[in-house]
């Protein structure tokens, strides 16, 4: 007999929540490329792996909070920075003197950036601001399942969005952009609308149970951090997903079935 092969070790990975209130609480999310390998076609928050230039000590002269983090937290939070920019045109930083960044984001150059073709790290010295690693709160840490054949390691970071900012798709990894009250994405994806995956689906029953952006962001500073490694169990009715009930979602077993559908 051969032997069982060893799940693959999770990829770092950073998924960043931005949020407003005007005209109510909502939460940006976009729509992946039916063409991407993972999740195409859904509905889910600006993100994705971490990259090695996202790790460049050089950064240090280029951000806010830079003393705060560990190299860990550092490469995460400019990978979701960076992940913004690229698909929803938002950055994240601000000015020499303290102003908010607010210019729209050039889609040519986010596209280059994108493909490799730029250096994030260039583009943010070369516009003379310093990202904001100081201003994202974390909000959860999920880890995909053993069994699942491509695995991530994301964090997710919760910001009040720039209020002088667009969003606006890239066209390539995503196709649409949308500002979405974060109950409201969960009735879409029950009626069928949207395609949700599982901890997206999760993360936004979580949102929902704040009032503001402010308030999301309190109730994460106070919420213990426990990552959540989703396991299955055999039960009655079929396999289910289960996921630690100390996370902050509650009892959560849902039918595996349902999340694989979701893909």
């Amino acid at each position: 007999m051969g032997e069982t092969p060893q799940p693959s070790e999770p990829k770092p990975a950073a998924t960043i929540l931005l949020l407003r209130d005007a005209p109510r609480f909502e939460v940006l999310m976009v729509k992946r490329h039916h063409q991407i390998d993972f999740a195409s076609g859904a509905l889910v928050f600006p993100g994705g792996k971490t990259q090695r230039d996202d790790a460049d000590a050089a950064w240090a002269d280029h951000v806010l909070g830079w003393e705060r983090y560990d190299p860990v937290q550092r490469a995460l939070r400019i990978g979701a920075i960076r992940e913004a920019f690229e698909e929803a045109g938002v950055l994240l930083a601000e000015h020499a003197d303290g102003t908010p960044f607010s210019s729209l984001g050039d889609l040519a150059l986010r596209k280059a950036v994108d493909a490799g073709e730029a250096a994030f790290i260039d583009v943010v010295r070369d516009w003379g601001v310093r990202l904001r690693l100081d201003a994202l709160s974390v909000f959860a840490r999920w880890i995909t399942p053993a069994m699942m054949q491509k695995r991530f390691d994301t964090w997710f970071y919760v910001v009040q969005a720039p209020p002088d900012q667009a969003a606006a798709c890239d066209g390539r990894e995503t196709v649409d952009a949308e500002w979405i009250a974060p109950e409201q994405a969960v009735s879409l994806a029950a009626s069928g609308a949207r395609t949700i995956i599982f901890p997206t689906l999760m993360n936004l029953r979580l949102l929902a149970e704040a009032e503001s952006a402010a308030d999301c962001i309190v109730r994460a500073g106070v919420r213990p951090l426990t990552p959540v490694l989703p396991w299955v169990e055999k039960r009655e009715g079929g396999p289910v997903l289960v996921i630690p009930p100390d996370a902050g979602y509650g009892e959560v077993a849902e039918p595996l079935s349902a999340v694989m559908g979701r893909g």
